[in-house]
């Protein structure tokens, strides 16, 4: 099929397009082995799901800014190639489910048209970059961080630092003190300050999620603002170079943080300085200031609303809150679970064209905020909202849970994140009506470990899990509690208290809220009132609930099922190809050198010496592997390198590279040791040149003398 692409697409985006139409139809026909292809298309924003044969697609949007027409855009390919539900993520993004592989290009080409990527929404890179959604209009703010969100969203996109890292990297900007960003969960976490009449920001390092959460440390109390993306760029240098990549449950910037300590990390940032692309960057606000049409004050400040209709009262008091900009109010939308219907989406556009700014952010909670709202039209847009079922009060609060997808599409999860989230709000409506009102209390749920959900970071967490009685295997959930916000603003990693049937899921929440309501001081903040009753009181309150000996037959079978309950990974991408893995990596060396030789043509020098120091380490590793000698930081293949294939201490392998031992690994490490300058650039990026030539002459040579290379199975995704 040929790939339509209009004249808004630009240059990067069309290649990469093309590019990916070009790698599926190589899968297809074998050519290209299962984990290379799942590596490929990971970074351009499609997943696999559960059900085979189909893709989940991430849309990027940056510290979730989107227009109404975009959101149309979204809703209209949703209904083309999807299933018409849009879903919002807790990074901010959008997901469609159930996209045909072969229909992902055309889809990427008409979001493009629309100003909107799907580059690096997934894989190894630099995720979607998340920020405040009241950003530009937070009473709380010391400055508007939007503009700085999307730099450092636009600065990453493509960059050569962070093409081939070993896992994931994530950052957020929070507008104020309140971090509603969750900065200390992130890579890196920045909190907007001002410092003696200067902007800058609060930088934290090595927070993260998963299996093992970790609270990020403070690197700085302050950073000038034009240092932070340079800081930042140094720190994805450090972890390109020293973090995991063979380990992947071991592979985050918060282990290799943990592993070398602060200081040491910093001092590695700092020796990455001579090479950075640029020293200082200023960032241009220009673009996002106010607009003229909503800078001009409405007559009516302090509005109050109170009518007999108590829902609307209800949603006023939850929902709406008046901006920085005196007489201006924002709307705030519950959406349950994150979905949006196509229609709904539509529906919403044109409200925000009647009424608000053209300015929709996606929240960290999965709602949608709307901006710059006159207090005269808030009645007419409850209205409208309403309408949709987008009204409904307690944005943000306990009422409000915060869910991934779970077993609906996740090939990770392992319980019903969906089941369980509606079960607990339907409960808490019946049985708490008035926690639409406490916005103190978050519940959080994942269907998994892995914590998309954010369950880590909620007062009271929740992620799916398993238990076995016996012969059989039930669903379960694992609570967490003690996360989220404490009474003095710190950001607190949540406790695993105790794993529970999943069908106990609403027993366990009411006799926490019910435990809370009793013996909580007056004001207390459930973090505070967990920290002060302590692990184990916790553990005795929820114990009965968690007895196995006291199971029914209902306890088998998970929320929104029917039928007995088994532990499955969902259907994956199966079949098998065999290939060759040196040969293979080898390709990757190339492809980068490629890139390197294009960046020259271009003088984009620092990008350049990027990726000619990419072709040394995949060249190397390469070599390597042909020794069955294993891999795992970039660091440790040069190191490997170096030592294995210096001339004279090559033990019999046919090869010396260089002259002595330290050569080669002073040659790669120049790289950070000089500014990069066209004269650097060209000389470097010709070493890696003749360098990948000399590793694909060895190569060549090897097999002669050793017979042809023994191929390895690696599975291969088949979709229909």
């Amino acid at each position: 099929m040929s790939i339509l692409l209009t004249d808004n697409v630009n240059p990067a985006a069309r290649r990469d397009i093309l590019d990916l139409e070009q790698k599926i139809s190589s899968f297809r026909s074998g050519d290209i082995a299962d984990e290379a292809f799942r590596k490929f298309r990971l970074t351009r924003g499609v997943y696999g799901q559960r059900q085979p044969g189909v893709q989940m697609i991430r849309i990027k949007l940056p510290h979730g800014r989107i227009t109404s027409d975009q959101l149309v855009r979204i809703a209209d390919l949703s209904d083309k190639y999807a299933t018409g539900n849009l879903h919002a993520t807790t990074r901010q993004d959008i997901q469609l489910h159930f996209v045909k592989l072969a229909d992902s290009p055309q889809l990427w080409a008409e979001l493009e048209d629309a100003g909107i990527t799907l580059k690096e929404a997934c894989g190894n890179t630099v995720r979607n970059v998340t920020g405040s959604a009241r950003a530009g209009i937070d009473p709380l703010e010391p400055f508007d961080i939007t503009p700085y969100a999307y730099h450092v969203f636009d600065y990453f996109l493509r960059n050569p630092i962070c093409q081939d890292m070993g896992r994931k990297f994530k950052i957020s900007l929070s507008s104020s003190e309140k971090d509603s960003a969750y900065g200390y969960m992130h890579d890196v976490g920045l909190v907007a300050r001002i410092q003696d009449g200067k902007r800058g920001f609060k930088v934290m390092l090595g927070g993260g999620l998963g299996a093992q959460p970790f609270s990020a440390q403070t690197a700085f109390e302050f950073l000038e603002e034009d240092r932070i993306i340079p800081f930042i760029e140094g720190v994805i240098r450090v972890f390109d170079r020293y973090g995991e990549r063979q380990k992947r449950h071991k592979a985050r910037m918060k282990y290799l943080l943990n592993d070398v300590g602060l200081e040491e990390l910093l001092r590695r940032v700092e020796e990455e300085t001579p090479a950075l692309k640029n020293k200082l960057f200023a960032v241009d606000n220009t673009p996002f200031v106010v607009s003229e049409q909503h800078s001009n004050r409405p007559e009516v400040s302090g509005y109050k609303l109170e009518t007999e209709n108590q829902k609307l009262n209800a949603w006023f008091k939850t929902n709406v809150f008046e901006q920085k900009q005196a007489g201006w109010y924002a709307v705030q939308l519950r959406v349950l679970l994150g979905d949006m219907h196509s229609d709904t989406a539509r529906a919403l556009a044109q409200i925000v064209k009647q009424y608000a700014a053209d300015d929709i952010r996606v929240t960290v909670n999965q709602g949608y905020l709307l901006r710059f709202i006159r207090p005269e039209d808030l009645p007419a847009v409850f209205e409208a909202l309403d309408a949709l079922g987008l009204a409904e009060p307690g944005f943000d609060t306990t009422a409000d849970i915060t869910t991934c997808p779970g077993t609906d599409t996740c090939n990770l999860a392992i319980s019903s994140s969906y089941g369980i989230t509606r079960a607990l709000e339907r409960m808490m409506h019946d049985e708490f009506p008035d926690l639409v009102f406490n916005d103190d209390i978050k519940i959080k749920i994942s269907g998994c470990m892995n914590g998309c959900g954010q369950h880590s970071v909620a007062n009271i967490g929740y992620h799916g899990s398993s238990l076995k009685n016996g012969a059989y295997v039930l669903p379960a959930l694992q609570v967490l509690l003690g996360g989220g916000f404490n009474g003095k603003g710190e950001g607190l990693i949540a406790d695993k208290v105790i794993k529970i049937p999943a069908k106990r899921g609403p027993e366990s929440l009411r006799s926490l809220l019910r435990d809370f309501e009793a013996n909580a001081f007056d004001g207390e903040y459930y973090s505070d009132y967990y920290a002060r009753q302590g692990k184990n009181y916790f553990y005795q309150l929820l114990k009965p609930i968690a007895d196995l000996k006291t199971l029914v037959d209902s306890d088998y079978i998970d929320w929104d099922h029917t039928e007995q309950y088994v532990t499955e990974v969902g259907i994956g991408e199966c079949a098998s190809v065999l290939i060759d893995l040196v040969a293979t990596t080898l390709t990757e060396a190339s492809e980068k050198l490629g890139w390197s030789q294009e960046a020259l043509s271009e003088s984009s020098w620092a990008d350049a010496l990027y990726h000619a120091y990419n072709v040394f380490i995949t060249g190397a590793r390469a070599a390597l592997m042909s020794r069955d000698i294993p891999t795992n930081t970039q660091h440790g293949i040069v190191s490997d390198f170096d030592k294995t294939f210096a001339a004279g201490l090559s033990h019999g392998n046919g090869a010396g590279f260089h002259e002595a031992e330290g050569d080669f690994k002073s040659l790669v490490f120049s790289i950070n040791k000089q500014e990069p300058s066209e004269e650097f650039a060209r000389r470097f990026v010709a070493q890696a040149d003749t360098f990948l030539q000399a590793v694909h002459v060895y190569r060549q040579t090897q097999i002669e003398q050793e017979g042809a290379p023994e191929l390895q199975e690696l599975s291969q995704a088949q979709d229909s």
